[in-house]
C-alpha cells in the first residue's frame, strides 16, 4: 500500500506537506501543489478517508436507527434522513433494530461504530428507560414524546393530526367510527392518536364506544385485512374506520372487500402516513401528510448542532412537526 512517506519521497517534499495538500490547506504552493498532486496520481495513492476523519474526530457519517427497514413508513423516512444529510455533507448509515433491546444497544454503541452522532426512532423504549438517553455522544430522538429524555426531540403532530381525522370522517357523515391501533401503553403512536379520536368524537358530541376500539399485535396490512374481516363478520355496527398507520387503513380496505363492503359507500377509512402506495389503492387512501421531509431536516439540522457544539451541552429542544390532510377516494375525495 502507497504511503504519504512514499508520495513525500516521489514529489521531494516533506510527508506534512503532502498531508496539507491532502487536507487542501491554504498554505501551500500552487506549483508545490501541483508536484503532490502529480505523485499521487502516478504512484496511485489513495486517502484513507476513515483514518482521516478519526485523526479530525470526525467521520461526516450519522447513524440512523430504525424499527423495520422494509416498512413503507421508516423505508421513506429513511430516504428523507438520507436527503437531507446528503444537502449538509453527510453519509447516513442505517441499522435495523425491531425490538427494544436493539434500541437499547444502537443508543449504547454508536459511539464505536464510527457515527458523529444518532437518530435513533424510538418505538420500544418507554419512559422508564429515559435515563439510558443520558449518553456522551450526540442523539436525536425521532418518533414519539419520551417526556423527561435529556436529548433533542423530533415528533409527530399525533393530536392534532389524528383529531383532524377524525373530524373529517365525521364531516363525511360517520356517526360509528372504529379506530384501529396497537397496544395502547403509556405515551406512543396508539396512545396520542387514541386521545386525539376521543376528542374530535367529544366535540362532535359523540361518545367514545369501547367496542370500536380495536388492538392489533403488529400494524400491518395482515392485520389490519384479519380485523376489518373480524368486524364485518361479528356484526359490529361501523360506518368508518381510522387507522394509526396507512398499512393497517390498506389491509382493512381489503378485508372490507373480502367482507362485501364497498368503501366509501358503505364504511369510509382514513389511515395515517401518507405512503406512496397510498395513492395507488383502489380505491385510493385518504390520510394524514405528517411531513416526514420537514421532520428529517429538523433532525438531521439538531443533530449537526450537536455534534457541533463546542460548549457544555444546553436544554433539549423538542419539535413537533406539521401535516395535511389528503383526501382521497375511500373517505369520498
Amino acid at each position: 500500500m502507497v504511503t504519504i512517506k512514499d508520495v513525500a519521497k516521489a514529489a521531494g517534499v516533506s510527508p506534512m506537506t503532502v498531508s496539507n495538500v491532502i487536507n487542501d490547506h491554504p498554505n501551500v504552493r500552487g506549483s508545490t501543489r501541483a508536484k503532490v498532486l502529480e505523485a499521487m496520481a502516478r504512484l496511485d495513492y489513495r486517502v484513507n478517508v476513515a483514518a482521516r476523519n478519526l485523526a479530525k474526530g470526525s467521520t461526516g457519517t450519522i447513524g440512523l436507527a430504525v424499527p423495520e427497514v422494509n416498512s413503507p413508513y421508516y423505508s421513506r423516512l429513511a430516504a428523507a434522513i438520507i436527503a437531507a444529510a446528503e444537502r449538509r455533507g453527510l453519509r447516513v448509515s442505517i441499522e435495523q433494530t425491531a425490538s427494544r433491546d436493539n434500541e437499547l444497544d444502537a443508543l449504547s454503541l454508536s459511539r464505536n461504530r464510527l457515527y458523529d452522532g444518532l437518530i435513533l426512532t424510538a418505538a420500544g423504549m418507554r419512559q422508564a428507560d429515559a435515563e439510558r438517553l443520558r449518553v456522551d455522544h450526540p442523539v436525536v430522538i425521532l418518533g414519539d414524546r419520551i417526556f423527561g429524555a435529556p436529548v433533542d426531540h423530533v415528533a409527530m403532530p399525533n393530536l392534532e393530526a389524528s383529531r383532524a381525522a377524525t373530524r373529517h370522517l365525521i364531516e363525511r357523515g360517520c356517526r360509528r367510527i372504529a379506530f384501529l391501533c396497537g397496544a395502547v401503553e403509556e405515551v406512543d403512536t396508539s396512545s396520542l392518536r387514541l386521545t386525539g379520536y376521543r376528542q374530535a368524537l367529544a366535540e362532535a358530541g359523540l361518545s367514545t364506544d369501547p367496542a370500536l376500539i380495536q388492538q392489533v399485535d403488529r400494524l400491518g396490512m395482515r392485520e389490519g385485512a384479519g380485523r376489518a374481516r373480524e368486524m364485518a363478520e361479528g356484526g359490529l355496527d361501523f360506518d368508518g374506520v381510522f387507522c394509526v398507520t396507512d398499512s393497517l387503513a390498506m389491509g382493512v380496505l381489503r378485508g372490507l372487500a373480502d367482507a362485501g363492503i364497498r368503501a366509501p359507500d358503505q364504511v369510509k377509512v382514513i389511515g395515517f402516513d401518507n405512503v406512496t402506495e397510498s395513492e395507488y389503492f383502489i380505491p385510493s387512501l385518504s390520510t394524514i401528510d405528517p411531513d416526514h421531509d420537514g421532520m428529517a431536516e429538523r433532525a438531521v439540522d439538531l443533530l449537526l448542532q450537536r455534534i457541533e457544539q463546542t460548549e457544555p451541552p444546553t436544554r433539549q429542544q423538542d419539535f413537533i412537526g406539521d401535516f395535511s390532510l389528503v383526501i382521497r377516494e375511500s373517505t369520498g375525495g
